[in-house]
């Protein structure tokens, strides 16, 4: 929530952010412009993160439960494009209703649009490696990308709580992973279940597009090509 954080920790995420969404911006401009047949899909991946993530529950002081409908963008895009799509995302929800807020701008992207995913990518090679199907590796791969997100909240909130009162960093990280565990569990499991319906809905209309996923690199600094 806006004003939360300690503004150290503000400057610390943005700082952390910016090459990731710098990376991103340029990755996707080269996609937008040397593969137009894939804005659609670019699109739908912007629009699974914005509806799953507004739908947001009461969680802990100064945060919220909510889905992060990462799993497709970074399964087909990578780390960079999903954190600018998370980013704008960010924007808008603060801008329109009043989530999140620009202040923690940075941590928010972080944790939802770069560190989450980033997981969520590095399962997904593996679960795929061992030919796993799209279905249950999109499950998965969304299931631990959003689990993943409220780690990293959970751990930002405490870094903030740490430094600014001088709390203890293993009881206060086990009170934000308590309280966030009881709503994010179920809502990341009902995450993964419809994004993996998507997943194998996309898998018999548009084949190709998995040649991408299971190519794309996990390095989000890795030239196109």
């Amino acid at each position: 929530m806006e004003g939360y954080l300690d503004p150290m920790w503000c400057i610390i995420w943005f700082i952390v952010m910016i090459p990731f969404f710098a990376f991103g911006l340029k990755k996707l401009l080269f996609i937008l412009r040397e593969h137009p047949d894939q804005k659609m899909i670019v699109a739908l991946s912007g629009a699974f993160i914005f509806l799953l993530s507004s739908l947001k529950l009461p969680s802990v002081t100064g945060s919220s439960s909510h889905p992060t409908g990462t799993g497709i963008a970074v399964v087909f895009y990578g780390v960079g494009v999903c954190s600018v799509l998370a980013t704008i995302v960010l924007v808008f929800q603060a801008l329109l209703i009043a989530h999140g807020g620009f202040t923690t701008l940075g941590a928010n992207c972080v944790s939802m649009g770069i560190i989450g995913p980033l997981v969520g990518l590095l399962v997904w090679k593996i679960m795929r490696k061992t030919n796993a199907g799209v279905f249950i590796s999109m499950l998965v791969t969304a299931f631990i990308a959003d689990l993943m997100t409220y780690v990293v909240t959970a751990i930002q909130m405490t870094l903030n709580v740490v430094t600014t009162n001088g709390a203890d960093f293993g009881s206060a990280f086990v009170d934000f992973m308590s309280v966030y565990a009881a709503t994010q569990v179920p809502l990341a499991i009902i995450e993964g279940l419809v994004l993996a319906m998507f997943a194998q809905y996309l898998y018999t209309s548009r084949p190709d597009v998995f040649q991408i996923a299971d190519s794309n690199p996990v390095n989000p600094f890795a030239k196109e090509e």
